[in-house]
């Protein structure tokens, strides 16, 4: 499948710019596949307005691979999603996590093309140690099966260092279509908006943000880049359409509202000091929910945390028995419910949830 073959509505809405949230994997107290749940999740974040999904990428639990969960689970959101599309009445960009070396993420897309996912995001953490020649080979074998959306996974999580030579050769790669940055660092950040602008793609590749220490100021920020044109440099100006983030499984209709405010102050060029003071207050509500104080560690435990906390999910229970809460991080999520609670939607979830679970 070909960029070109995605219906209009769909690339429309991929270029435009859209809230995409990660999706959270829903399991029992058994650690099982808990479907009711996973399916209200999806609910939630199409009624919450969202305008894509990304399902079997790093908030899903890569380790969804290894215990045969990884079809299902994508089948399970695309099912879900199709049941209510003519009811809401929008396109959704239905995007699926790739992840492994070449034959897995190859077999990954061949998988999420059939249950009908517009794009791939590919992972290159499984890559580590190889050169750029190789991972450049990777994407383009990938390529061939599906769109492609980038992803700079930060290292501290298990992505790997990234220069701008090769985000311009990814860039240059025909069937890409978007990227996500999320490297958590403003120099890496910058090193993927220069290698797109250097392979002369901004037009084609939409930059979506995944940094979630500076998701408002992502959403607002021109990035204003010099390229050789004839004998002199151009300046090309680009922006970061839409995130596509973990923190967005969480407080997803005021994300949504949040959203739409950053576009049409970016389109109008003016904002307001309001708006810029929401960058800090988002980054301190993700320090809490990423856990941010204990490197990562409970990233995904944290947004379960939040979502069960709102009875969307019946706990935080992941893959892996180790993986959970760090110490003191529940006590900071308390502190920015409280601090933050205009950010929060717990009136909209509260008002749904039975539905969603029905």
């Amino acid at each position: 499948m070909h960029w070109t073959d995605l219906p209009p509505d769909i690339l429309a809405t991929l270029r435009r710019g859209a809230v995409i949230p990660a999706h959270p994997l829903a399991l029992d107290a058994s650690r099982r596949f808990d479907a009711r749940r996973q399916r209200a999740l999806t609910r939630y974040y199409l009624d919450a307005g969202a305008g894509g999904l990304a399902v079997g990428v790093h908030s899903t639990q890569f380790a969804i691979r290894e215990k045969g969960l990884y079809a299902p689970v994508l089948r399970l959101a695309a099912e879900t999603q199709r049941e209510s599309a003519a009811a809401r009445g929008r396109p959704v960009v239905m995007i699926a996590g790739l992840a492994g070396r070449t034959a897995q993420a190859v077999a990954e897309a061949g998988v999420a093309r059939g249950e009908g996912y517009h794009a791939g995001m590919l992972s290159l953490a499984a890559m580590k140690g190889a050169s750029v020649d190789e991972l450049i080979a990777h994407c383009q074998a990938v390529a061939a099966v599906m769109p492609l959306v980038g992803f700079y996974l930060q290292p501290a999580v298990g992505g790997i260092a990234l220069p701008a030579a090769f985000w311009q050769r990814f860039a240059a790669i025909e069937n890409v279509v978007a990227i996500k940055i999320a490297p958590f660092d403003r120099y890496r950040t910058l090193d993927v908006v220069r290698g797109v602008v250097a392979a002369r793609a901004e037009e084609r590749v939409t930059l979506y943000t995944g940094n979630d220490d500076h998701i408002v100021l992502d959403l607002l920020q021109p990035f204003a880049v010099k390229r050789a044109h004839g004998g002199t440099d151009e300046t090309v100006t680009v922006r970061i359409r839409g995130g596509l983030l973990g923190h967005w499984s969480v407080w997803t209709k005021t994300a949504v509202d949040l959203f739409e405010r950053a576009r049409a102050a970016a389109e109008a060029s003016h904002v307001e000091a309001d708006l810029l003071a929401l960058d800090s207050r988002v980054t301190d509500c993700n320090s809490a929910f990423f856990d941010v104080a204990h490197g990562f560690a409970g990233c995904i435990a944290g947004c379960h945390e939040v979502l069960r906390r709102q009875g969307l999910l019946e706990g935080i229970w992941c893959l892996d028995p180790a993986e959970g809460l760090s110490p003191g991080q529940a006590e900071e999520i308390t502190r920015v419910c409280r601090e933050h609670a205009d950010l929060a939607d717990d009136a909209f979830v509260a008002a749904h949830l039975e539905r969603w679970l029905a």
